[in-house]
């Protein structure tokens, strides 16, 4: 039987991959032909042909909601949550086949076509993290499920790595009670003027989606366009504003620049190490493009978007050439840093205070804050700021690249513990950025040590809760498979339900094995070119080195925490994983 299988969660990770794996296997298993469309950040989302359809003879759907639900109208179809069909595929495929009934696809989306019960709102709501992987999707499943159990009709769009999913439309947005930013980043808010809106960060929305909620309801305000970025932010932590959010908006920005940079000039060392120094060929190009420009817009990027998060569009420009000659100078990522901060706060004060008359007023976004934002900008970095700064850097660089093994051990085990700590908080991207930083000076072995340690909590986990399975329930060991899963991907925050459920124990035995890891990466010089990609960068050539030793130190880590936790780990409770897989 030619069977389609749909599967999707809000959160398009662990559960969406996981149910579509296992019912693959379970219907090849009963002899059917499977065709599997997963929606999924873990792999790239490959729709069913329309060759597919026309022969399929079931749709099994595994989510909540239907994507281009009308491609199946007219075929036997049957849906349930992607939850209902990981415990026992085989029977959910045969519950499928006997239930199926003929499709006929809704004229609307659900939301917008079903009225709220009594008492229930309307709530839409955007999430979005620095890097666009973990926090984004699963404060979307967090606050898509606490919506849904506290009656109120709720839509999540997600603004990761690849773009916005879930995209609203005006209709919803039009429809909606209130609408909830769950964002670590600036993003745009022009599409939400006149609605009332609630700000907090993507952790809080993903540890506290129920409260998050409620305040929401009873908290959020009305934003024009011009203030809509800082209405409320005296009721905020530092996390949630300020600095931090706009640091981290510049470094999302940035990180496409690092990986993409890194991975080829990696590419250009696998036709030797010096290959790129003979002009015109492949390698000399490979480095050309990474490190004589992917790495050359780095740091104007940062500093780009970091003024872009302060004052808008207005500061991107002025931003960018802070951080051109932050570069220039020698000043580097802690220069372009100090650049953005300086050019959007610049840029919005003449935004704010500069009154002009009505007739020449619209010249100001593209004359005056422009000239006077880059102006004071430039003329700072040339004359106060640059020099003391690259020197400064310079300082850092040659202490890094000569310190003894004692040193780099202690700054290993230092940042391995970071990484560590908040499995995705601010310490860890603290960690983080630092060490993509540093790349801009061609330090590539702190971000070795960054990533090693970040695999580790949600390894860590996947290998206790298989070595001590009774002391987990079957919920806890269907999470292990997803965090070991995610581990591997340098997604840390796989071991979030279980820090969550057992901080007390859980986050030491991950520290420990971060530490560990990061001190090994250090001590046997592991370096990485690119800072993300997990263990699946070790496929590139070069990518890092020495391959082996850093892959040992990975292991070495994941185990120190997985037998660690399995050793003092008491009993088994459920730990509540619906809302974050």
């Amino acid at each position: 039987m030619n069977v389609i299988i749909v599967t999707a969660c809000p959160s398009g990770m662990a559960t969406t991959f996981l149910a579509a794996r296992r019912l693959e296997q379970a219907a090849q298993r009963l002899g059917w032909q499977p065709s599997v469309e997963m929606h999924s950040q873990l792999e790239a989302v490959q729709p069913v042909s329309a060759d597919a359809i026309a022969d399929a003879e079931l749709v099994v759907v595994a989510a909540d909601h239907l994507p281009a639900a009308e491609r199946f109208a007219g075929k036997r179809l049957f849906q349930a949550s992607a939850s209902e069909a990981l415990p026992d595929p085989e029977a959910f495929l045969q519950r499928a086949r006997r239930e199926a009934s003929d499709y006929t696809p809704p004229a609307v989306s659900a939301t917008a076509s079903s009225s709220p019960q009594a008492g229930a709102s309307s709530i839409v709501a955007v999430t979005a993290c620095p890097t666009g992987v973990a926090h984004t999707f699963m404060a979307a499943e967090a606050l898509s499920e606490a919506g849904k159990s506290l009656g109120h009709a709720i839509r999540v769009e997600t603004q990761g790595s690849v773009g916005a999913q879930d995209k609203l439309t005006d209709e919803e947005i039009a429809a909606a009670d209130v609408v909830i930013l769950a964002c670590d980043i600036e993003v745009d808010p022009t599409r939400f003027a006149g609605k009332r809106i609630y700000r907090t960060s993507t952790g809080n929305a993903l540890k506290k989606p129920r409260p998050t909620i409620e305040a929401a309801l009873a908290e959020a305000e009305i934003e024009d366009a011009a203030n809509a970025p800082r209405r409320n932010e005296a009721k905020k932590s530092l996390k949630e504003k300020g600095v931090y959010k706009h640091l981290l908006t510049g470094v999302s920005f940035m990180l496409p620049m690092v990986v993409a940079g890194g991975l080829l000039i990696a590419l250009s060392f696998v036709f030797g190490i010096e290959a790129f120094q003979e002009e015109g060929t492949l390698a000399a190009a490979l480095m050309q493009i990474g490190g004589g420009t992917a790495f050359a817009l780095m740091i104007p990027v940062l500093a780009g978007y970091i003024a872009y998060s302060i004052a808008d569009r207005p500061g991107i420009a002025p931003g960018m050439i802070g951080g051109m000659l932050a570069s220039e100078i020698g000043a580097g990522f802690i220069g372009g840093i100090l650049a953005g901060f300086l050019a959007g706060y610049v840029a919005l004060a003449v935004t704010r205070h500069v009154k002009l008359p009505a007739s020449v007023e619209s010249l100001k976004p593209i004359l005056i804050i422009p000239l006077i934002a880059s102006l004071v900008t430039g003329l700072t970095m040339i004359y106060v700021i640059g020099e003391p700064v690259a020197a400064i850097l310079s300082a850092l660089t040659a202490f890094l690249e000569n310190m003894g093994s004692a040193n780099a051990v202690l700054l290993g085990i230092l940042l391995g513990a970071m990484m560590c700590f908040d499995l995705g908080g601010p310490v860890n991207k603290a960690a983080y950025t630092f060490g993509v930083g540093l790349l801009s000076t061609q330090t590539y072995a702190p971000m070795a040590a960054i990533m090693a340690a970040g695999m580790v909590p949600a390894i860590g986990m996947g290998i206790a809760s298989l070595v001590a399975r009774q002391k987990f329930s079957e919920p806890e060991r269907e999470a292990g498979k997803a965090s070991f899963v995610l581990g591997l991907c340098f997604i840390s925050e796989g071991a979030i339900p279980f820090a969550a459920k057992d901080p007390l124990r859980v986050i030491p035995a991950c520290m420990l094995g971060g530490a560990a890891t990061g001190a090994l990466s250090m001590l046997v010089g592991a370096q990485l070119m690119a800072p993300h990609g997990g263990i699946f960068v070790l496929l590139i050539p070069n990518a890092i080195t020495p391959a082996l030793l850093y892959l040992g130190a990975i292991v070495a880590g994941s185990l120190i925490t997985g037998l660690g936790y399995a050793a003092i780990k008491r009993g088994a409770a459920p730990v509540a994983v619906a809302a974050n897989a």
